[in-house]
């Protein structure tokens, strides 16, 4: 590379963080790492996407990259100088609405100028251009609370764009919209990128859903947990407007769900091999999750093979719900996990054909044989005379392994598998497990 070509290089950068890391504190004192070691670099004309599950840390990495929050350790650059704080030139639009319910929509939009002094005749002007371009013009008197879901987001966006951001960063700005609205506001912010009338020349988008991903990012950065790290940076390629349909769109979507679910299995093998099990995190989700899962698999057009992103399509499911399902089947061996796809076991097979009780025998095989920390709890209540033991001594031995918030939703859900299975009762009155009467 030559000199001409890096100077350029680096005149095009946005924001950079170099090895960026996030500690915060425990009640305890203890440190809680959430981010190690990332290196992110933004540069003019691309739309970068956040991609993990829940827990990695993609919404505390946006913030570190608003000036939101500082760094434990590492830097931020934005346009080439060290960021410390909340900077000009830099907006944010959250997943929630966020608006004061007592201003209109263009005193709303107009906040988003307060820092920077501007005469008033220029912050209505820049905002009502703001409401204009987001398609809300006519509603400048109207109250939140007039307005659906889809236009308070609008409103959200055009607080963002007004103060003419370079960079604009957006934690998962869709979400909290329904399927239709969702995919009208992403195309209509597609088509005002496009069309380069946003002021901005980089997003940063923390998403939970991966066609979202392929659909409007330039580079997709795949965060693994606990604490969040970077895994995989993906490029997508693909001209705009992009089709779902496509065979290179899918080809994307299938490259992301690979990666997501090959480090997922990667995680599960390695906590399964420390200390005998007991640091096997558990996927928080429902039995009823789990065979409703199991069933759709076993269903035509599937036959017991699925592509996880078709998988999702057909059931309109995102990440945060379909992986944690399929995470269990594939740690309870009612299903594998390979590459982008999952496929039922025989196991698998024979649960869907089984009726209720004969399903409850062997989800409690499959429990105690794959989930030690099951079969742990009830080998401690065989032992006992009375046949019972509090919560405490299991939790207190969960967090020998596991981080507080972990260990929690652990204890929760082997405390619902195990009831299902009647494995153990738990009374959460007394905070105490016994081992079921003979029936």
């Amino acid at each position: 590379m030559n000199r001409e070509t890096q100077a350029a290089g680096t005149d095009s950068i946005v924001i950079e963080l170099r090895g960026v890391c996030k500690r915060f504190t425990r009640p305890t004192a203890e440190p809680f790492p959430v981010l190690v070691d990332i290196d992110l670099t933004l540069r003019e004309g691309e739309i970068v996407g956040l991609l993990g599950r829940s827990g990695s840390g993609k919404s505390t990495l946006l913030r570190i990259a608003g000036g939101l929050l500082s760094p434990t350790s590492g830097e931020v650059r934005y346009r080439n100088a060290p960021l410390f704080s909340p900077s000009e030139g830099i907006a944010v639009v959250f997943q929630t609405f966020a608006l004061y319910p007592w201003l209109t929509v263009l005193q709303n939009v107009e906040l988003g100028l307060d820092a920077l002094g501007l005469p008033s005749a220029e912050v209505r002007r820049r905002a009502n251009a703001a409401i204009d371009l987001i398609g809300l013009d006519g509603f400048q008197s109207a109250f939140p609370r007039e307005l659906s879901g889809g236009m308070r987001q609008r409103v959200g966006f055009a607080r963002a764009i007004v103060s003419e951001p370079v960079l604009l960063l957006m934690d998962e700005p869709f979400s909290a919209l329904d399927v239709l609205t969702a995919e009208t506001l992403r195309t209509d912010f597609l088509d005002l990128w496009t069309e380069h009338q946003l002021p901005t020349r980089s997003v940063l988008l923390v998403t939970h859903n991966i066609e979202e991903a392929a659909l409007m990012c330039d580079r997709v950065v795949v965060l693994g947990s606990n604490p969040g790290h970077l895994v995989a940076e993906i490029p997508v390629s693909l001209s705009r407007p992009r089709n779902r349909m496509d065979a290179g769109f899918q080809t994307i979507v299938s490259e992301i769900y690979s990666v997501l679910t090959t480090r997922m299995s990667a995680a599960v093998q390695a906590q399964a091999r420390v200390h005998g099990g007991l640091a096997l995190h558990l996927p928080n989700v429902s039995v009823h999750e789990i065979s409703g899962l199991l069933e759709a698999l076993a269903e035509p057009p599937h036959q017991g093979t699925a592509e996880l992103g078709k998988l999702a399509a057909s059931f309109a499911l995102e990440i945060n719900h379909l992986l944690p399902v399929a995470a269990a089947l594939h740690l309870l061996e009612f299903a594998e996990l390979t590459g982008d796809s999952i496929k039922l076991t025989a196991a698998g097979r024979v649960f869907v054909q089984s009726g209720t009780e004969d399903r409850k025998r062997l989800f409690r095989e499959h429990l105690l044989t794959f989930v030690p920390f099951a079969a742990h709890i009830l080998q401690i209540l065989a032992e006992r005379d009375d046949h019972q033991a509090p919560r405490e001594r299991f939790e207190l031995e969960l967090e020998d392994h596991l981080n507080a918030s972990d260990a929690e939703e652990t204890l929760r859900v082997v405390i619902s598998w195990g009831r299902y299975a009647e494995v153990f009762t738990y009374d959460d009155s007394a905070r105490s497990f016994a081992i079921p009467p003979a029936r």
